[in-house]
């Protein structure tokens, strides 16, 4: 997840910050110092419910930390590659590498989370009984705790995807249906209800006269609504593109810069004048790099004649992709690694160039034809073969 801050590494795990997650912290800390902790408790000081609130506020966070810890542990002790965990305005993420290869491994991850929660509920209900006499911020900030991980770990197991909850619905329906394309599109048309019905419940709270609460859970249900949208999506790229080779789609004469060239040459002769958007390096037909319109941004414009492709290309190892290879298989990659273009390589030699826009215009083709349809529909559950 772009816009975030690394905070270190847990069990080897990079762990984030995005910068969203500030606005809930302050959000949640104002919430509990001015109206929680008030209501439960009178007579406190200003100073001790802003304490309380703000430490209550971090240890709930700390506690998504660990329902999200719970899941990325899980996934590699299960082979998956874990990017790492980042926190953001609606809780937490786990970034994995790849899918789960079974539908158990599926189970597993997901419902991890929510155990978690409920354990931490647990043990914070049992360190409330024990000073539940006690009108201290311990009191709240413990009874807080054993109430909300109670309500994250109910609110994760309902089954709208991608929440838990419809994680695990979708490794049910994969091990019946044994399609995990199919059992997406399933989950995510019910995580698309779920989302609709939490948009309507906000929208009548706002109008109850709860606008804070009604705003929230409306953020959310849309939230999870786009969330589910695009895991359908996603889903029905992976089935179009399952046996669809990357040679099919990719550009087979990309052209290539050489890396004592300027960035002045790069941006003029090829992003301007070609509309691309990255392009190989190449020295003497061997590939040394890959040069982006990301790399060129940092760089001044009245730097471009006197910098060198070389000092702001990205150096091997590159992220490439075999021409047999499923387009399924490159879109992955591009997931995984977060970026837009793959070199397409046979034998340590540059074949071609693989960009989202080769994909797109494919789709288009698809779609004009009438074969995007058909693959949505079923009919043709091979996936579109021989289409320029």
């Amino acid at each position: 997840m772009r816009a975030s801050f690394q905070l270190g590494r847990i069990a080897g795990i990079a762990i984030g910050v995005h910068y969203t997650w500030l606005i809930a912290f302050f959000l949640i800390a104002w919430t509990l110092a001015q109206e929680l902790f008030p209501s439960w408790y009178e007579g406190w000081s200003r100073a001790a419910y802003w304490g309380t609130g703000l430490l209550a506020a971090l240890l709930l966070f700390a506690s998504v930390l660990l329902h999200e810890l719970a899941h990325s542990l899980v996934a590699r002790s299960r082979g998956l590659p874990v990017r790492g965990i980042t926190l953001f305005i609606f809780g937490g993420v786990s970034s994995l590498g790849s899918e789960a290869r079974r539908a158990w491994d599926e189970f597993l991850i997901a419902v991890v989370g929510p155990l978690v929660s409920l354990g931490l509920a647990g043990l914070f209900a049992l360190g409330w009984l024990a000073v539940s006499g006690q009108e201290s911020p311990l009191t709240a900030i413990v009874g807080y705790l054993a109430l909300v991980n109670a309500m994250l770990a109910v609110f994760n197991l309902v089954p709208g995807f991608p929440l838990d909850g419809g994680r695990v619905l979708r490794s049910i329906l994969w091990g019946v249906l044994g399609s995990l394309s199919r059992a997406t599109q399933v989950a995510a048309s019910v995580g698309q209800a779920v989302a609709l019905v939490l948009m309507g419940w906000g929208i009548l709270e706002l109008f109850s006269g709860n606008q804070l609460s009604g705003i929230w859970v409306a953020l959310i249900g849309w939230f999870l609504y786009s969330a589910a949208d695009a895991s359908r999506r996603d889903a029905l790229l992976q089935r179009l593109f399952r046996d669809v080779p990357v040679r099919k789609v990719m550009d087979e004469h990309p052209g290539a810069i050489g890396p004592e060239e300027t960035v002045e040459e790069l941006v003029r002769h090829h992003f301007l004048e070609r509309g691309l958007r990255a392009l190989p390096v190449q020295q003497d037909d061997r590939l040394v790099g890959i040069v982006t319109l990301s790399d060129v941004k940092p760089v001044p414009p009245e730097r471009w004649a006197t910098t060198r492709v070389a000092e702001i290309m990205t150096r091997p190892p590159l992220h490439a992709v075999a021409p047999e290879a499923p387009v399924a298989e490159a879109l992955n990659l591009m997931a995984v690694h977060d970026v837009n273009q793959l070199l397409v390589v046979r034998q340590e030699r540059l074949v071609g160039f693989l960009r989202r826009a080769d994909i797109i215009r494919y789709l288009q083709v698809l779609a004009e034809l009438g074969l995007e349809e058909a693959v949505r529909r079923g009919v043709s559950d091979r996936g579109p073969r021989g289409t320029p």
